[in-house]
């Protein structure tokens, strides 16, 4: 299993009229913590995409605990559960503040062939760098 987590601060413009953030961008956290995630294994999405791979999202969903609002700094959490062997990553998502969960998600993206469109297996260079996170022994 693969997890990784970063920090952001609420800013003023993520907030609504209620002072709290807005239920739109925490979608955008979670893309912030997968990019990140992927980052931390020594890859940007810009490099995914040289290999000739695109990764659009194709499934989403979250669950809202309790509000972030304005100068909270929340943890966003990512956990790759199961090693991608086929074509799909799924995402599993948990946002903090502090210790305090507030809100879950998983999003699933499809690992797409950018000039053709079809489905493909992740790239070697990616599998080589995830696959140490989970235990493929199975003897």
């Amino acid at each position: 299993m693969y997890t990784f987590e970063t920090p952001i601060r609420i800013h003023y413009a993520l907030t609504d009229q209620m002072g709290v953030v807005y239920h739109g961008h925490y979608a955008q956290f979670y893309e912030i913590g997968r990019t990140e995630a992927i980052r931390n294994l020594g890859y940007t999405y810009k490099d995914v995409e040289a290999m000739g791979i695109i990764m659009p999202v194709v499934d989403l969903h979250m669950k809202f605990i309790q509000p972030a609002r304005y100068d909270d700094i929340i943890t966003v959490r990512i956990t790759i559960q199961e090693l991608p062997l086929h074509h799909k990553m799924v995402f599993h998502g948990e946002i903090y503040i502090q210790e305090k969960l507030i809100n879950t998600g998983t999003a699933t993206l499809y690992l797409m062939d950018a000039k053709t469109m079809k489905r493909v297996a992740l790239p070697d260079p990616l599998m080589e760098k995830l696959s140490p996170f989970f235990d493929t022994d199975k003897s």
